[in-house]
């Protein structure tokens, strides 16, 4: 994401601006406060550059076997270069909803089309107590079709089991917010 790039940058920086122009750096997104609520607008790369907080979708894929979709994002990400992730995601743009939002990552991610409408489970705040903020949707969609991830976005990729991504949490290199998503959605599974 995960600014899932969330960007997993889902930032999760991961995703790219749906607008078919421009640099994912140009790409304008909403800037928030604290409550959520907009109060502004600026380019992706300003929005990092000054920390300003924004809007980003995490969404975990799982396929008909439940297995969970993990990645390693490319070493040109704006944000978390050559990490793994267990999201697809990225940004929300400039008057989009997450659920918009969480759609069209998840397929451009993916390289799919067609795919249901992921599901919001929750959204928090994510703050890395520097410069790197944002507000945080989580989703989970079922996908059944075959990916063809971009190659921009995703340097390897394979669906796992749930239980060797728990495995695996302590000998990869996480992106940092979607290792905080996914300890949540642990936390909100637990109830």
């Amino acid at each position: 994401m995960s600014d899932s790039d969330s960007d997993s940058d889902s930032d999760s920086d991961s995703g790219s601006s749906g607008s078919g122009s421009g640099t994912s750096a140009d790409e304008i997104l909403d800037i928030v406060d604290e409550h959520d609520r907009v109060v502004g607008q600026a380019t992706r790369g300003e929005a990092y550059a000054r920390g300003l907080r924004h809007r980003c979708v995490f969404v975990l894929a799982r396929d008909a076997e439940d297995r969970v979709f993990v990645h390693r994002r490319t070493p040109t990400k704006l944000v978390f270069p050559s990490l793994y992730d267990m999201f697809v995601g990225g940004v929300v743009g400039a008057g989009e909803s997450y659920d918009e939002a969480a759609l069209r990552e998840a397929e451009e991610e993916l390289g799919v089309s067609g795919l249901p409408a992921p599901s919001h489970l929750f959204t928090f705040l994510y703050d890395d107590g520097s410069t790197r903020t944002w507000w945080s949707a989580v989703y989970e969609v079922r996908c059944e079709l075959e990916v063809r991830p971009q190659a921009e976005e995703v340097a390897w990729h394979a669906f796992l089991p749930e239980e060797e991504v728990r495995r695996r949490l302590g000998d990869w290199e996480w992106v940092p917010d979607g290792l905080a998503a996914y300890e949540r959605l642990r936390a909100y599974r637990a109830g």
